[in-house]
């Protein structure tokens, strides 16, 4: 999923003999212009690679891009756009922002700090990560690489905040879907086990001779999608882009080769009501 891949408009920039190809992501005045990745509906650029994109940035510019990616995300009404950015981030700083800052001359070698607190992660953004309030500890991240500057250990922490915020967005997106379907209200409302609206079959109420009461019993395949991109019709279609949601919902039976004699379906439930339950 988090493939480099992404969609949103290049700005205009007059045509000259130095001008980039159409479609390609382009440094304006020495910013690189990351957004149009994401903006674009041509596929030239929105399927281009970003580690090409940030080929020839140093760390600087590619800081500047993170900074307009950042803001683009927190301002973008589009779910699809927001979810792009934030996994760009995640990928800027765990890949292209730290080879970068291991470039210039002032690092510290690997393995090596300053001698200062340079570096150290907040432990106020780490109790944040932990509690999944990733908003809040890209705030206080970002905070303190403006105060301390960028680093190694920084950016970490950023890339981790950032991809799960983005898992965390789509997730929220489907909870919020489910929810609003009125077949589908019923889960959130339970406060009790008599709320439950689902009721036996009379056919199971009644015992048989032996007093017992007759057992239901389903046999279900596992579902397999095949896809160009993990969960493609959940991502996708949540994110406002049905033109992604590509895939094939396959139900499998399985076996165990060599000792099947033939593959069955491998989710087994069993119910029984009993005379307790029937009062």
């Amino acid at each position: 999923m988090v493939d480099g891949r992404v969609a949103i408009p290049a700005p205009a920039v007059p045509a000259t003999s130095d001008s980039p190809a159409p479609g390609a992501v382009c440094f304006v005045g020495r910013v690189l212009n990351l957004i149009a990745l994401i903006t674009s509906t041509d596929p030239a650029v929105r399927d281009g690679s970003l580690e090409q994109a940030c080929g020839g940035a140093d760390a600087k510019e590619l800081l500047a891009a993170a900074t307009g990616l950042d803001a683009f995300r927190r301002n973008a009404d589009n779910l699809y756009e927001r979810v792009r950015a934030l996994f760009f981030l995640a990928s800027l700083h765990r890949y292209q922002i730290p080879a970068r800052l291991l470039a210039e001359p002032n690092h510290p070698p690997t393995g090596e700090t300053s001698g200062t607190a340079h570096g150290l992660i907040p432990f106020h953004a780490f109790e944040l990560l932990l509690d999944r309030r990733f908003e809040e500890a890209i705030d206080a991240l970002l905070a303190q690489q403006t105060t301390e500057g960028p680093s190694d250990g920084l950016s970490s922490a950023l890339a981790t905040a950032y991809h799960r915020l983005g898992f965390q967005t789509l997730a929220d997106q489907v909870r919020r879907s489910v929810r609003t379907v009125r077949g589908n209200q019923w889960m959130f409302r339970l406060g009790h086990p008599a709320d439950q609206p689902l009721r036996i079959r009379p056919e199971l109420c009644t015992p048989g001779p032996l007093g017992t009461y007759p057992i239901l019993r389903e046999q279900t395949p596992v579902r397999m999608d095949l896809t160009h991109s993990a969960w493609s019709d959940i991502f996708f279609l949540g994110m406002d882009y049905p033109e992604g949601a590509r895939v094939l919902n396959v139900s499998v039976d399985l076996g165990v080769h060599g000792r099947d004699a033939a593959p069955r379906p491998p989710v087994s439930a069993s119910v029984r009501a009993t005379k307790s339950s029937l009062r």
